[in-house]
């Protein structure tokens, strides 16, 4: 994750190898807080997805938008092998950003 990235490709479990969301926003923390107060979609609130698994900066809005399809077509396999490259734990990355909300 770099500071100077403006757009944010991320990715929220309900809980280890859980249900998953991807989304992509502009404002990393005001969405994530949205999520975990369930105002961030019906999905994340019917199905409880609030913990922040993955992250990813850019800053072009063309290399992010097309990172977030992307991942949505992926098979969830690979998916959850993305996870855990960075994060073998799950552990909600929210409380580790580097910034900042």
């Amino acid at each position: 994750m770099g500071k100077d990235a403006y757009l944010w490709v991320y990715i929220l479990a309900s809980r280890r190898n859980g249900t998953l969301y991807i989304g992509v926003t502009g404002d990393l923390h005001k969405r994530v807080t949205d999520h975990r107060d369930g105002r961030g979609s019906a999905f994340t609130r019917k199905y409880g997805v609030t913990r922040l698994v993955h992250v990813e900066g850019y800053s072009s809005a063309l290399d992010a938008i097309q990172r977030e399809k992307r991942l949505k077509g992926w098979k969830r396999a690979w998916k959850l092998d993305l996870i855990e490259q960075g994060n073998p734990t799950w552990s909600d990355l929210w409380y580790d950003l580097p910034f900042d909300p």
